[in-house]
C-alpha cells in the first residue's frame, strides 16, 4: 500500500483541480481500507482451518478432540480463546490515535488471527461444501451493499442510532438464548442480525468514505484505514456467521 501511495502522489500533477486530488486520494485510501480488510479475512480462514485441523480428528464415531483441542475447547483457556479477540477489538479503539502505522496494522492482523482461532469449530459444526457457499455469498452481499454504501447520495447518518440499537438487542437475546436454548429465538437472532449487519455494512462504508480528509498525513490516514478495515470486517464476519446459522448444513 506505501507503493500504492507513492504511485498516487508521483502521478498528481501540478495544476490538477482540488476536486481531482481529493477523488484519486479518497480511492486510494478506500482500496486501502479494503485492502487491510481483505487481508484479516484471509487470515482468520486460513487460521480457523489450521487450528481445526489440528483440534479435530476424525474417528469412526465421529470427530474427536485432539490434545490441543482438548487444551482449546474443552478447558477454562477456552474462555481465552473466546474473549481475546473481543478485548483486541478494545484495545485497538483505545489506543489507535497513538499507535504507528505499522503496529496498527500488525495489531489487526494479530486479533484476525485470534479471530480465527475463535472459529475452528466451525468446521467442526459445518460441512465444508455449506461453509465455502456461505463465504461466496456473503461476499457478494457484503460486496454489494458496500458499494451501494459508498455510491449512494443518500445520507445513511440517521441510520447509526437504530442499527446500534439492534445490534445491542441482538447481543442481548444472544446472552439469554445462551440459557434457554431456544430453536425459534435463535432463528429470530440470525435474521434480525443479517438485515442489522446488511445495514452496517453500508452504514459503516459511508462513515469510512465521510472520515477520509485530504489533508491528513499519511499517519493519520494509515489508522483510519485500519480503523475502517475492522469495522468491515466485523460487519463481513458476523454476516457471514448469521447466515451460516440460517442456511448452513451441519455435519
Amino acid at each position: 500500500m506505501a507503493e500504492l501511495d507513492r504511485r498516487y502522489a508521483q502521478s498528481t500533477p501540478v495544476g490538477r483541480t482540488e476536486a481531482g486530488v481529493i477523488d484519486q486520494g479518497l480511492r486510494a485510501y478506500m482500496i486501502r481500507v479494503y485492502n487491510y480488510m481483505a487481508s484479516g479475512v484471509a487470515i482468520t480462514g486460513v487460521v480457523a482451518y489450521l487450528v481445526y485441523s489440528l483440534s479435530f480428528v476424525q474417528t469412526d464415531a465421529g470427530l474427536q478432540l485432539t490434545s490441543l483441542g482438548q487444551f482449546l475447547f474443552g478447558s477454562a483457556f477456552m474462555w481465552v480463546v473466546i474473549f481475546a479477540p473481543l478485548a483486541l477489538v478494545f484495545f485497538i479503539s483505545a489506543r489507535i490515535s497513538s499507535m504507528s502505522v505499522g503496529t496498527a496494522q500488525t495489531v489487526f492482523w494479530v486479533f484476525a488471527a485470534l479471530m480465527g482461532a475463535s472459529l475452528a469449530s466451525v468446521f467442526a459444526v459445518y460441512a465444508g461444501e455449506s461453509i465455502a457457499r456461505m463465504f461466496f455469498i456473503t461476499a457478494a452481499a457484503f460486496g454489494a451493499l458496500s458499494l451501494w454504501g459508498y455510491t449512494t447520495t443518500k445520507d445513511l447518518t440517521g441510520w447509526g442510532s437504530f442499527l446500534f440499537m439492534g445490534l445491542i438487542g441482538v447481543i442481548i437475546a444472544m446472552i439469554v438464548n445462551l440459557f434457554i436454548g431456544s430453536t425459534a429465538l435463535q432463528f429470530a437472532i440470525s435474521v434480525i442480525g443479517v438485515l442489522v449487519f446488511a445495514g452496517l455494512t453500508a452504514y459503516d462504508t459511508q462513515q469510512i468514505k465521510e472520515m477520509y480528509y485530504a489533508g491528513d498525513d499519511g499517519t493519520v490516514t494509515g489508522r483510519k484505514a485500519v480503523m475502517g478495515a475492522l469495522r468491515l470486517y466485523l460487519d463481513f464476519i458476523n454476516l457471514f456467521l448469521l447466515l451460516l446459522q440460517l442456511f448452513g448444513d451441519r455435519r
